[in-house]
């Protein structure tokens, strides 16, 4: 037995003991956050700003927009909703990037790319050249929403990493908020300088983004898989809670880009330096169950995040508080400052619970409140609608579903499909499969925003949000039968939980069971959550 393993009994008598006191007995206390990584996760989060400041803005320029250049409601449809089909240009590009020039650089890609959109927005003068502006604009929002969290998941350690890659969802929301906040300070401008300042205006952080990026260091992940072992040593001292964690990262990192952990050089020859050649064949040719299962856990989470209607409630909230009985443009873009406020003030909530409470039973609750908050909301309009006198109640039973629809979705559904799926994916997967996420995403997002008006006038306002709460509740049950949760595993320990698809609890018993007839310590796959 060794020595680690003996009994007081015996210990050497002629050794003197050493008293304990209360302080012994403490429970060992979590270590705290490493603060370079928090400092990491905040700038390269800072490129989902991009995408959070055209959806606020735009939700209320659009109406300005339509009045200057004389739009139809399907034009207005198309040039609010086609954005999100062009960043799916940039999110497929933003893969191939940042797997050959790294994580670092696609964010000043991203940054660039908004940069010229916003400008070009801004000096629009008519509906063509603003459509082709809002295209180079789509490209490097669809290159910001795919690199954030891709950057954040790689760089932060396992015990905060929820928190860590939530950010860009709170930067999303914080932009949003500032595109209202834009839109109320500019509504007093003439009409047609208006607009034009709200849009031009988001250039200016993608500028300090491009700045920030140069205090930031690459991916320890990515570095690896170019065979630059000593860079990524250093970025891992730095952003690891302990020398421990910092060498553990490393050895897992090393045995999933297949490099023998015996080799501990600065630099190595890799067999093959990852560019992305090949990923597509096996995320979608012959993929292993594994992979099967993740991807459609990934494609499901970004498809009902839109499906259940949230951009169609920031982007048209001026129009739904309308409907609601707000006539008032001024009282409207109020309104919408206190949907943006919501919408931030609980996604720094749910920051803050996800390594407390875990992704799931966030998740599940998020989107049970947005079910009730929904059909609340789809009652609340089709009584007004059918309504020959303004009712109060039903006004503000409207606005108060509104709001709580953005905060039940805040809380959870907003966040965790982020952080899901940057985690859950295998290294060499993770940039083409996160991209594959941002894309069903997008197409979602267009879908719902460039069609909304033309469903609300088909179905009635009142019905279109019925239809959403029915989309949220088959998403409640998909969520509750698919997704295993992932809080404080290693980023290279995911495909142990997946493959099972909804008899994913069963391999977690099972693991268990052996883990307790083996110790622990046989070698096998490790089913405790780490830290």
């Amino acid at each position: 037995m060794s020595a680690g393993l003996n009994s007081e009994s015996d210990v050497n008598p002629s050794q003197p003991t050493t008293e304990k006191t209360l302080a012994d007995f403490d429970p060992v206390k979590k270590p705290k956050g490493n603060k370079f990584a928090f400092v990491c996760a905040i700038l390269a989060s800072m490129a989902s700003i991009l995408l959070g400041y055209d959806i606020g803005v735009m939700s209320g320029a659009k109406d300005y927009i339509k009045i200057d250049l004389k739009l139809s409601d399907t034009q207005v449809g198309l040039l609010v909703g086609t954005l999100n089909w062009y960043s799916l240009v940039g999110s497929a590009a933003a893969g191939v990037t940042s797997d050959w020039i790294g994580r670092r650089y696609t964010i000043v890609v991203a940054g660039a790319v908004f940069f010229a959109g916003a400008l070009l927005m801004g000096f629009s003068t008519n509906y063509e050249f603003l459509m082709v502006a809002r295209f180079v604009a789509g490209i490097g929002v669809g290159f910001a929403l795919m690199i954030a969290p891709v950057y954040t998941a790689e760089v932060s350690p396992a015990s905060s990493r929820g928190f860590l890659t939530s950010f860009p969802e709170v930067f999303i929301n914080a932009g949003i908020l500032i595109g209202y906040v834009s839109n109320y300070a500019f509504s007093k401008l003439p009409t047609n300088l208006g607009w034009r300042i709200m849009l031009g205006v988001g250039a200016i952080p993608s500028v300090f983004l491009a700045l920030v990026v140069i205090g930031m260091p690459e991916s320890p992940r990515w570095l690896v898989m170019q065979g630059r072992l000593g860079d990524a040593r250093k970025v891992l001292d730095k952003t690891s809670n302990t020398k421990e964690e910092s060498q553990q990262r490393l050895s897992d990192i090393k045995e999933a880009a297949g490099i023998p952990q015996d080799c501990n050089n600065d630099a190595v020859r890799v067999q093959k330096k990852s560019h992305g050649e090949g990923v597509w064949k096996e995320l979608f040719i012959h993929p292993t169950r594994p992979v099967r299962h993740i991807l459609l856990c990934v494609i499901g989470i970004h498809f009902f995040q839109q499906a259940s209607g949230i951009d169609a409630v920031v982007l048209y909230s001026t129009n739904i508080f309308e409907k609601a009985g707000i006539t008032s443009s001024n009282d409207k873009l109020l309104a919408t400052v206190a949907v943006g406020f919501t919408k931030t003030v609980f996604i720094l909530v749910a920051t803050f619970l996800l390594d407390r409470i875990g992704r799931r039973p966030l998740l599940l609750s998020s989107v049970g409140g947005m079910v009730l908050s929904l059909a609340t909301l789809g009652f609340g309009l089709t009584i007004i609608d059918h309504s020959h006198e303004k009712l109060p109640w039903a006004v503000a039973l409207s606005i108060a579903m509104v709001l709580a629809f953005v905060a039940f979705f805040s809380i959870g559904m907003g966040p965790i499909a982020g952080v899901y799926s940057s985690e859950i994916f295998p290294l060499r997967l993770r940039a083409q499969g996160t991209g594959m996420g941002v894309a069903v995403n997008r197409v979602t997002s267009g879908v719902i925003s460039t069609t909304f008006i033309m469903l609300y006038k088909a179905i009635s306002i009142g019905g279109a949000f019925f239809l959403f709460a029915g989309i949220a509740t088959v998403a409640w049950v998909f969520f509750f039968a698919c997704f295993p949760e992932t809080r404080g595993r290693t980023l290279e320990d995911m495909e142990v939980l997946f493959g099972n698809f909804i008899s994913w609890r069963s391999v977690l018993k099972d693991g268990k069971k052996e883990e307790e007839v083996h110790g622990g310590n046989d070698g096998q796959i490790q089913m405790g959550t780490k830290a």
